[in-house]
């Protein structure tokens, strides 16, 4: 099965590398077409003129959900800057970091604008909004449309202007989508742009606290850090808060966090079969591969094993990383590897170590081979034209499981792949 036509794909390059194991494999999610620039998040200068400029395109985000045409529900919409500053001000990165912190108003509400990047290949879509005779938007050596997300969920004291900033632009053909399964209908480009976006903007809505004191934190470096300032003006005049460890030694700043998981595609001793497991909430025979979170003090090949183990009670043997996949529901990073079983009793399956699972099989890969071209779908979806019931059913593409799955019957880890 082909991979979905615009996931990017690095160049055949004569590497050592890529004669050995192939071109990399680049998973849904991942590949965004958009330059982060992330070294120039605090630089508030460059965030004010990017946010101004006539070029600057904005992904609304309301309770996680993004905006998308409504005539083509695969397809985000992107305003210009004119349709948030009823939101978020005419310059919300007027302050420095420092200013913030130092004017820092625990009873302020403020939605986070969060900058995603430049694309300095035009290779998303832009607001519509533009004139011909625009200027390019560059600062220093950097060019390209900037991109923000702004949360415009209705709370505090801004939920009238985000209810009506979202009325202006429904009715001008946009709407609010949630109903794709976790939008993987989106072109992967898109798709990355939008994992990018709610994966920050649900850990900003997440973290409001101090992990360390208990008190309100603040959104600062566009987004990716918040911080526990000292002082509060709540009270109408500036006092000290309760001391806070992250002000000392350990750190004044929390970052977003990324939770590691592990998947895997685990093969027989003899190569001829695949595991596969399914839970209970999933449809009449849906399978996918295993996975699990990786613990601390383990590492990823330790974890395959463990979680193998755990679910099924097949231990398996050598490990090779496969390929990883973002996955922003909320924050994991899902880390694929292809295993290999034990022979002999290595291969037991044992399903009592772990309630997870309501079944584990081996599949002959011929079976899953006819899956993969009959048998995919989406979670809550109907099976596909011309599968045939009782059959194996198989996750997307669009999900690392079905990339893994495929890996195995095409041969990967036998064969180079180029």
């Amino acid at each position: 099965m082909p991979p979905i036509p615009d996931l990017p794909v690095l160049a055949q390059e004569d590497s050592m590398l890529s004669h050995k194991f192939g071109r990399e494999t680049a998973n849904y999610f991942s590949g965004s077409p958009l330059n982060r620039l992330s070294f120039l998040r605090h630089d508030h200068d460059f965030l004010r003129s990017a946010f101004a400029h006539p070029s600057a395109a904005f992904l609304l985000m309301n309770n996680l959900s993004p905006l998308v045409q409504k005539a083509d529900s695969t397809q985000l919409a992107f305003v210009p800057t004119s349709d948030v500053v009823s939101l978020t001000g005419p310059d919300p990165f007027a302050k420095t970091e420092a200013d913030l912190i130092k004017d820092f108003n625990s009873q302020d509400t403020h939605p986070v604008v969060l900058f995603l990047g430049v694309d300095d290949k035009s290779q998303l879509p832009s607001h519509g909004g533009r004139s011909a005779g625009d200027e390019p938007f560059a600062y220093k050596a950097y060019k390209g449309a900037p991109y923000f997300a702004v949360d415009v969920t209705p709370t505090g004291s801004t939920a009238d202007a985000a209810r009506a900033l979202l009325a202006a632009v429904e009715g001008r053909g946009f709407t609010l989508h949630d109903s794709s399964p976790r939008h993987m209908s989106l072109p992967a480009g898109q798709a990355a742009t939008y994992g990018h976006a709610r994966a920050l903007l649900d850990w900003n809505a997440r973290n409001p606290f101090c992990a360390q004191c208990g008190q309100r934190t603040l959104s600062v470096n566009a987004g990716t850090k918040r911080v526990c300032p000292p002082t509060d003006a709540a009270s109408g005049a500036v006092t000290d808060r309760l001391p806070c460890a992250t002000r000392g030694t350990v750190s004044n700043l929390s970052f977003p966090r990324t939770d590691p998981t592990v998947i895997m595609a685990v093969v027989s001793a003899d190569g001829s079969r695949i595991l596969l497991g399914r839970q209970r909430r999933w449809p009449q025979y849906w399978y996918s591969t295993l996975a699990g979170f990786q613990e601390p003090g383990e590492s990823i090949e330790e974890a395959v094993r463990r979680e193998v183990w755990e679910e099924s009670g097949v231990s398996v043997g050598r490990v090779v990383l496969h390929s990883s996949q973002p996955w922003p529901f909320p924050a994991s990073l899902m880390i694929g590897a292809v295993g290999q079983a034990l022979p002999g009793d290595g291969e037991t399956i044992f399903l009592g170590n772990d309630a997870e699972l309501e079944s584990a099989k081996w599949f002959p890969l011929d079976e899953v081979r006819d899956a993969l071209l009959r048998g995919v779908s989406n979670l809550g979806e109907s099976a596909p034209e011309g599968y045939v019931e009782g059959a194996l059913r198989l996750p997307p593409q669009t999900a690392i499981a079905n990339r893994l799955i495929s890996s195995v019957v095409e041969g990967w880890w036998i064969l180079p792949r180029m």
